[in-house]
């Protein structure tokens, strides 16, 4: 049977991390499970997990004024979910929804941020990760609003 460790080892976002710093994520997992329309976190709640999906598919959705929800992008095993723990004022800015039953491996993110205080070069590598993921969600936002724009465009 694979240990929790072994299965945070082997998401693509700690692909090459430093064994001690695993063992660091590892000490503060725990393993979760969503139904499908259940949800995961909800915007302005504050933030407190960081989320490796396993199994399932997880919907990033936002609130616009008039309190409709907005989709903005589905996550799928292998990636990872939440980051809003590490920035203050330390609440969600988007709601999260699985799209179908999912599996997931829980960080809680107030040891994570400990963690990286007392070990700045495990700080520094969780910030590069995240940043990177951050630029991917970015770009991939941007990439929707030009579609929708050319897409409009051409209807009108």
């Amino acid at each position: 049977m694979i240990n929790l460790r072994q299965k945070i080892d082997a998401y693509p976002f700690f692909s090459g991390i430093d064994p001690a710093h695993l063992t660091l994520v590892a000490q503060s997992a725990s393993e979760v499970a969503f139904k499908t329309g259940e949800v995961l976190f909800r915007e302005g709640q504050p933030a407190n997990r960081f989320f490796l999906i396993a199994k399932g598919k997880v919907a990033l959705e936002v609130h616009d004024v008039t309190d409709k929800t907005v989709f903005i992008e589905e996550l799928a095993a292998g990636d990872v979910l939440g980051w809003s723990w590490l920035f203050p004022p330390f609440v969600w800015h988007f709601q999260a929804r699985a799209v179908e039953p999912t599996e997931a491996i829980a960080l809680d993110g107030a040891h994570l941020l400990i963690a990286g205080e007392r070990d700045h070069d495990f700080g520094y590598e969780l910030m590069k990760r995240v940043a990177q993921v951050v630029i991917h969600r970015l770009q991939a936002t941007r990439r929707r609003l030009l579609a929708q724009q050319i897409e409009s465009v051409l209807e009108g």
